[in-house]
């Protein structure tokens, strides 16, 4: 993180395209009435995300009947959800309870780097997922040469590195803009808003973001092909179909959570209307990085029967040993 900090300082000192020093953040316009409710519910989700996803870590880490594939990307996630949800809360949560929110140029492409590379980290991480069904149901006999620790690790090295490289590539190409303004009508700062803002040509951006979005959509398109052939393999036993609804169905809600928020946001940002109210202009921008973080560990907690059992067994403790203690 410091690196990227350093990195994008580099940028807006070298570059003689923008002199602009911090933004404006209009969005919460609409918030000054209700800054007390919507202070309290925010700090809720993010106290929520916290607990359900480090729970679902130090659960996989714990037990090591759940040191396997499926879990270990699992658990690769629900750290992708904890470092998405650092780049936008504490930020969101200190601008709810000022008079003036303003965040400075380089905190801005910041913050865009982070939750963008957040989404890409989350896609790359549910093909990995898809994969890893994929061989256990269609290829059960290959399973255990195909997923070796050795080609896992470099699978969620790659499902982090290669988002990361991308979103510093957009990232440089944004701070190399000669901006006109500095009024960013969301709550938080976005790549898009900020490219609306160039005085020049933008063609380089736009190119760029076209191909990233095309290269995520292929990912959609891998994970559908997968489906195709898992359901097709599944449909042959019993015992394929019990795999294939513990294990693929709590993927497939998590695929269609994620895709369905990040579209919504992106066709917002694109082509959304002023027409719109605020406030749900608003929860149009953040519900993608408030839904998925919350929902995507829950749906794992509760569907697979591992996980969940073993969750229950750790209340059960934690419990019976605060029940011995306030007896002491």
């Amino acid at each position: 993180m410091t690196f990227t900090v350093l990195i994008l300082e580099h940028y807006c000192k070298m570059s003689n395209t923008s002199n602009l020093v911090t933004f404006s953040l209009s969005g919460f316009s609409a918030t000054v009435s209700y800054k007390v409710t919507f202070f309290s519910l925010t700090l809720l989700c993010y106290c929520l995300i916290l607990v359900v996803n480090v729970s679902l870590i130090l659960t996989i880490i714990l037990d090591q009947n759940l040191h396997k594939p499926m879990y270990v990307f699992l658990c690769s996630l629900c750290f992708n959800g904890l470092y998405g949800a650092a780049g936008f809360y504490p930020k969101f949560v200190f601008d709810l309870l000022s008079d003036v929110q303003v965040i400075s140029y380089t905190a801005c492409l910041l913050q865009v780097f982070v939750i963008y590379s957040n989404s890409q980290i989350d896609y790359s991480i549910l093909v990995l997922m898809a994969y890893d069904r994929y061989v256990a149901i269609c290829r059960p006999l290959e399973y255990h040469s195909v997923m070796s620790v050795q080609r896992i690790a470099v699978l969620i090295g790659l499902s982090w590195l290669v988002p990361l490289c991308s979103e510093v590539m957009i990232v440089t190409l944004t701070s190399t803009l000669k901006l006109c303004g500095s009024h960013i009508d969301k709550l938080y700062c976005e790549n898009w808003s900020i490219v609306k803002l160039a005085c020049g040509s933008t063609r380089a951006n736009d190119i760029v973001g076209l191909i990233v979005i095309v290269f995520y959509c292929a990912h959609v398109l891998l994970i559908v092909c997968s489906y195709v052939q898992l359901v097709q393999s599944s449909l042959k036993s019993k015992e394929g179909r019990k795999k294939f609804t513990q294990t693929c169905v709590p993927h497939l809600l998590c695929l269609f959570n994620v895709t369905a928020a990040l579209l919504f946001d992106i066709m917002y940002s694109r082509y959304g209307s002023a027409a719109i109210p605020q406030n749900l202009r608003n929860f149009m921008a953040i519900q993608f990085l408030i839904i998925p973080p919350i929902i995507n560990p829950i749906i794992y907690g509760l569907i697979l029967t591992k996980i969940r059992n073993r969750m229950i067994y750790l209340c059960m403790m934690a419990g019976q040993r605060f029940k011995l203690r306030f007896k002491v």
